[in-house]
Parts: C-alpha cells; structure tokens; sequence
C-alpha cells in the first residue's frame, strides 16, 4: 500500500511558473484514452483528441444542441446515471465554439521536434521537477516499487502534462465533452467519453463544479479521460478514493499502473540516444541491442548498449542528419499515453533530466525549413496517391507518415530515415 499523504498545493511561486510554461509552451490536450490504439498520426496513444482534418468546421451548423443532450439520456440512464445528475450536469451548457479551433493546434504534430522538446525540458520545467521529484520523494519511490514503472517516467508524464500539478485545466469538462461530441469529432469517441464522466459524477468521485481539465476533457494532475479514469485509476494513499484531482499519490499511481496495464517491462530501458558508424545502412530497423552493438552503434554518451535479449527499434526523429535513438517497447508503452513521438520523447528526456541523465548530445538539423501545412497535406496525398500511405490527410506528421515516407524512399533508393522535408516532397513531385 502507498503511504498516506497530505495534500498539499505546490508553493505559490512554482504553482505560477507551471501555469506560465503552460500557457507558453504545451497546451493541455487531455492524454489517457481507454482503448486507445498506436501508431498515429492521429494521437493518442491518443490519447487524446487527436486532430482530424475532416472534424466540422466551427460556425457549420451541426444539429439541434439540446436534441443532441435529450438523445444522451437513454444511454446515461442506462449507466446508472439518474435522471438528477444527468439535468444537473447539462444545466446551461451550451456549445463551447473554441474547443473545435484547439483541436487543430496540437504542437505535437504541428511544430518540429527540436522546438518541442525545448519547451519540454525547459530550465524552467527541470526546477518545477526538481522541486516536485524532492517533495515528493517517498511517494514517487513507493509508486515505482508497486507498479514496476521508474519515477523518471512517472515524472515526465506528470511534468509534460499539468507542469507538476501547477495548471490541470480549468475548462468544464462536460462542456467541452459534449461540444466534441455533438460534432462528432472523432466519430463517437468523445460521446463515449461524455457519458463516462457523467458516470464519474453519479458516483460522487467529484463534484460538478469542480469537474475541470483541459479542452478534450482531460482531468486531474496527469490528464486522465474519463474512461481511463474508470478503468485504470487507483488509491495511491489509502483513503479508499481514487482521487486524481487533489491527492497526487492517486494521480501519481494511477498514472503507473496505465502504463503497467499498458505492457510497461520493468527493467527495459525506454530507449538511448546512439551514434551511428559513418555510412550506416539505414534499412536496419529492428533487432536485439545485442546486434545493434555488433553493427558498430555505440551510446552517445559512451560506455555499452543494454545487455539482454530485448530489441529495440532506430528512431531517426529528425531524419538522418539529427540526433539518432535506440527506442524499445516501454517506448511504444509512453506513446499508450498519446501517440506524438514528440510528446513521447519529451516525457523520456525531462525524465532523464529530472533522475541524473544529461539531454541530447546529438545536433538537431534546426536549419532546416519545414514543410508548411499545405504542404504537408500535399506529401500525405502524394504518398497516398503511390500507395504508401493509407491514413488521414491531415498534414500533421505521425508514425504512419513517417512509415509511408520511409516506404517511399526505399522505392526510389533513397536515403531512408522516414523523415518528411522538403527533399521528399520534392521527390515526390518528380523533380
């Protein structure tokens, strides 16, 4: 059992840093999804709301809003939801119209890796998780002899989503549940989500007032959905709630057991940040370290690769003139939590920092233009037109874009590091 807890805010000071990083740099997007799949360009690990380009436009009249509520009923009723939670939780809620813009924002999928991950391990980050991995010592360690999972990546989700706790939202999350369900953003995904946190409310976990999270309806210090709530929180300090909003031992450990539900090894490093021999081929995508290390690729900051039989996969996030990773499944666990590589690789380096591990030593290519948002849609289509890509196009680069350039380049004798720039969708033109 997790030892008790006092709950107790960050200090005045640390709460408004977090909350500035907040605003300036990773907007909250909600992350834990149940059943969430992988390997999107469509988050979410989603996790969250991922974006899709064919959402409804705001403005586009999409229905009769209270038509859409008094539909709800039935399948509420039929979740044990009474008929007074249920009118209290809709009472003068109407369409939120911000929330569909923000769905078209997410930094992870719109802005290159080098700058995301500035943001995420900002000096400003490192000493609100300093000062939270101190403070919370005891808990982080008793989280991580329960669950398997290290406090460098409990730390890091925790960090990536709410800055420690300093800003969990403060956007009712029926509202926005219900907006993106009226307009049936990602299909019935967020109705699903919607009628969970009216389950969330019919139990007592939480008030109505105080139901808060982010846009997509994540709540509490690590931004759960409601039906990863329902599924996967816990009590991390015995007082027989699991409370995810005020008690960071329940947040904490909540947040560790997704991930061991979630497939997370103990033991198996997320991944490490390699050097590749000169002229390496770049066709080597996956195999034990064991054979990584017989091909010549070493560990950036020295010493030996991880013995053992795991595998692990290249990851060229920048393509091949940037820093090069070794990731293995716990990595693919991280992106359970929301599918972006970016938000990814940022929970396992502000991890890294906060536990002793030093950043990345490799150079990012930041010289470099990236494709616009015209033409990334164009390189999707391109892509898609030859049979490589059969995702949405969106124009925000996930792992199935990447998958689809990587194809491409190996069609044509290309350089294939999967990375989407301007030399591939040049190719892709003919030119």
């Amino acid at each position: 059992m997790l030892r008790t807890f006092t709950r107790q805010p960050f200090p005045r000071r640390a709460r408004a840093l977090a909350v500035a990083i907040a605003a300036a740099a990773l907007p909250l997007g909600g992350c834990t999804v149940a059943g969430a799949g992988t390997g999107i360009g469509e988050p979410i690990g989603v996790a969250t709301a991922s974006l899709d380009a064919r959402a409804p436009q705001e403005g586009v009249p999409q229905g009769d809003f209270g038509g859409f509520v008094a539909g709800l009923w039935p399948e509420a009723q039929a979740r044990g939801v009474s008929r007074a939670t249920f009118d209290a939780a809709f009472a003068g809620v109407t369409p939120n119209p911000r929330i569909i813009e923000l769905t078209r924002r997410q930094s992870e999928f719109t802005r290159p890796i080098w700058e995301y991950i500035d943001n995420a391990v900002s000096a400003e980050r490192i000493r609100l998780g300093e000062t939270a991995r101190t403070r919370y010592a005891s808990i982080l360690a008793d989280v991580e002899r329960t669950y398997g999972v290290p406090q460098a990546i409990v730390l890091g989700v925790w960090g990536m989503e709410t800055n420690f706790g300093g800003f969990t939202g403060d956007m009712d999350v029926i509202r926005s549940l219900a907006t993106l369900a009226h307009v049936r953003h990602r299909g019935d995904f967020f109705r699903g989500e919607l009628l969970a946190a009216l389950e969330i409310l019919e139990m007592g976990k939480i008030s109505r007032g105080e139901l808060e999270g982010s846009w997509a309806g994540a709540m509490g210090h690590t931004q759960f959905m409601p039906t990863s709530y329902l599924r996967w929180a816990v009590d991390g300090d015995g007082d027989g709630k699991r409370d995810i909003w005020r008690s960071i031992p329940d947040a904490l450990a909540s947040t560790a057991n997704y991930l061991k539900e979630h497939g997370w090894r103990t033991g198996l490093p997320w991944g490490v940040e390699v050097r590749l021999p000169a002229g390496f081929d770049l066709t080597q995508q996956r195999m034990p370290f064991a054979g990584w290390a017989a091909l010549g690729v070493a560990p950036a900051a020295g010493g030996a690769l991880p013995a053992g039989g795991a595998e692990a996969t290249l990851f060229l996030p920048a393509g091949a003139r940037g820093p090069a990773f070794l990731v293995t499944a716990n990595y693919d666990v991280i992106k359970r939590y929301n599918s972006s590589d970016s938000y990814a690789m940022g929970v396992a380096l502000l991890g890294q920092r906060l536990t002793g591990g030093g950043g990345v030593r490799g150079d990012w290519p930041r010289g470099e233009r990236m494709l616009d948002a015209a033409e990334r849609r164009e390189l999707q289509t391109r892509l898609a037109g030859l049979g490589h890509y059969d995702g949405t196009i969106d124009g925000k680069i996930g792992s199935m874009t990447r998958e689809a350039v990587r194809s491409f380049q190996l069609s044509r004798g290309l350089t294939a590091d999967g990375y989407a720039d301007v030399a591939v969708l040049e190719a892709l033109r003919g030119r």
